[in-house]
């Protein structure tokens, strides 16, 4: 498995078909229904085709996409972080989850921190965005404590609600 960047307690690296049953749990977490957005993936076999049509696709097609945190001591896996390119907006935007139960203990920092300065230093990105619902508090005060600047309130087609748009610049 191709390691993207390590950090002090933390491994990004990419997905396989075989974080499947990974994914099938991140995704259906409370807070990855709230604030993401239910993804219809209710079995293995469909977290296989969200891996290959998503993650893995973006890396064939941009050379990066969302990859999966991994406690560095164990290899246990325990979220997800990377750059995505949407057609609806207009440069690379930064993603992240976690499982419930790594909240809040500075690892959604700690990742999206590093992959930010590897967007920038490795990927040689110069604008990185990232999205939110602005009730998501503590994604709001994680972008602003890595760098990144409220820009403006946004609404995407395909979707009736309102996010905040920020940016960062290298």
């Amino acid at each position: 498995m191709p390691k993207i960047l390590e950090t002090e307690r933390l491994l990004l690296r990419s997905f396989t078909v075989n974080d499947a049953a990974f994914i099938l749990q991140l995704v259906n977490t409370d807070t990855w229904l709230r604030f993401i957005g239910d993804r219809n993936i209710k079995s293995v076999e469909a977290a296989e085709a969200y891996l290959l049509n998503g993650p893995i696709k973006s890396y064939e097609l941009n050379g990066y996409g969302l990859s999966i945190v991994m406690l560095k001591d164990t290899n246990v896996p325990i979220g997800m972080c990377g750059v995505l390119k949407r057609d609806t907006l207009d440069a690379p935007d930064i993603g992240y989850a976690l499982l419930p139960e790594y909240e809040g203990q500075g690892y959604g920092t700690e990742i999206a921190g590093a992959t930010l300065q590897y967007a920038f230093k490795t990927l040689g990105l110069k604008r990185i965005l990232a999205i939110t619902l602005a009730d998501n508090e503590r994604s709001v005060r994680l972008l602003n404590k890595i760098g990144f600047r409220f820009k403006e309130i946004i609404e995407i087609e395909s979707d009736d609600e309102q996010l905040m748009l920020f940016e960062a610049l290298a």
